[in-house]
């Protein structure tokens, strides 16, 4: 979640949506992203709408959860105000920030929130992201107790040099241990990694990747570091602290990545994300790709349903404040047409390895096909079939195959 707002149409005051937001709702899933704006350290390269005690001077941590849950029954009476029915909720996802900064009952009580609001479809996937130093066996426990399914560790790099680069808190040994304890907990255990960080060698990173892989964990992800407008490490690059990551060490970083986790058993499903198993797919960002209906609750969250993205108040201040009035916290929205909804579709799908069906393309896109593939950037045997799927290649150059499907 950047945290610079798009620009948009301004959103009405009560939060109503179009009626075409209906408009084969029943064929959706529904999802809930639960944003946690604090952080105990703001990391430098971190670009996410996140503050720490210092910040936010004025807002209380303590009264959160209850401006949340507010955002989530105004959510469901603007829901059925639009005539979208009480579909159950498919997926949870606690992110941030540092969502397990708050008690655990503060979330319990913002997913039984969600609970009361929609309904939990029986086998929902409920995620939290939480730091390897902001969670113990208790804490662990008590998330599994309150129907957290899953748990996304930021493990970031197993090696010190670069963790401190990355201004990442944790002692890399507390890794093992939180994922032990979430497994006692009967969680399924994620790994988030970062590769390409000033300084990092390519032995680092595969010093990192082992390190994760010993976890045997259900879920991999891994992303290149971007130097973000307005943080303190694209500050830093600017005056020459450090250098800028390099893009063809990134690429050889990528691909040893790809050859490790397939090696151990790993599948890749999206551009950045492996699993065990498709039943080990992180199921809500997937619905992010495939088109789905999601509420983003909290400062800064975005939304979209039936095609509406809305985007809420930046600052936690801002945000508490209109929640107090009764207000809807969205900041601004559009509507997406016909034509950006099929641009988008045709970005994120194919990042997927779904792939995307080749009549979502237009004539020359489809044309493009058989050359993408004979430049190795497109797999054959899927094509045939009817779906555009990116080959290794043609992920490292994603932003290529975009544009030469997208040609008219």
């Amino acid at each position: 979640m950047p945290s610079t707002l798009p620009a948009g149409d301004p959103a009405p005051a009560d939060g109503t949506l179009p009626a075409s937001v209906a408009v084969g709702a029943e064929a959706r899933d529904l999802g809930v992203y639960l944003h946690v704006p604090f952080c105990r350290v703001r990391c430098g390269y971190c670009d996410f709408n996140t503050y720490t005690a210092d910040e936010v001077r004025g807002v209380r941590r303590e009264d959160y959860a209850d401006q949340a849950i507010a955002e989530v029954r105004m959510a469901r009476e603007i829901l059925a105000r639009a005539g979208v029915g009480t579909r159950p909720v498919s997926t949870v996802f606690f992110g941030g920030g540092t969502p397990t900064l708050l008690p655990v009952a503060d979330l319990a009580r913002m997913l039984d929130a969600v609970r009361g609001a929609w309904g939990l479809a029986p086998d929902a996937e409920v995620t939290t992201e939480a730091n390897p130093d902001s969670v113990d066996r208790e804490a662990l426990r008590a998330l599994a107790a309150a129907g957290v399914t899953r748990v996304s560790f930021g493990m970031q790099s197993a090696v010190p040099h670069v963790l401190a680069t990355l201004e990442r808190t944790h002692d890399p040994d507390r890794v093992p241990l939180v994922v032990g304890w979430a497994r006692e907990a009967g969680l399924a255990v994620s790994l988030d990694l970062i590769y390409g960080a000033p300084g990092e060698t390519a032995e680092d990173w595969e010093r990192s990747l082992e390190a994760a892989l010993a976890q045997h964990p259900d879920h991999v992800s891994a992303y290149a570091l971007i130097v973000e407008q307005g943080t303190r490490l694209a500050r830093q690059v600017a005056r020459g602290e450090v250098v800028a990551p390099d893009d063809d060490l990134q690429a050889e970083l990528y691909e040893r990545a790809d050859a490790l986790l397939t090696a151990a058993g790993y599948s890749w499903y999206e551009v950045s994300n492996w699993a065990r198993s498709a039943a080990d797919r992180s199921r809500h960002n997937l619905s992010y790709w495939t088109g789905q209906d999601w509420w983003g609750i909290g400062p800064g969250a975005h939304s979209h349903v039936g095609g509406v993205r809305w985007w809420n108040l930046k600052h936690p201040a801002a945000y508490a404040d209109r929640i107090r009035a009764g207000l809807s916290p969205a900041h601004a929205r559009e509507l997406l047409d016909d034509e950006t909804r099929r641009v988008e579709r045709v970005l994120l799908e194919t990042r997927i390895a779904g792939g995307l069906p080749l009549e979502a393309l237009e004539p020359a896109g489809r044309a493009e096909v058989a050359a993408l593939i004979a430049e190795g950037l497109v797999e054959g045997r899927p094509a045939i079939h009817g779906r555009v799927v990116p080959t290794l290649r043609g992920r490292l150059l994603a932003d290529t195959v975009v544009r030469r499907l997208l040609t008219d």
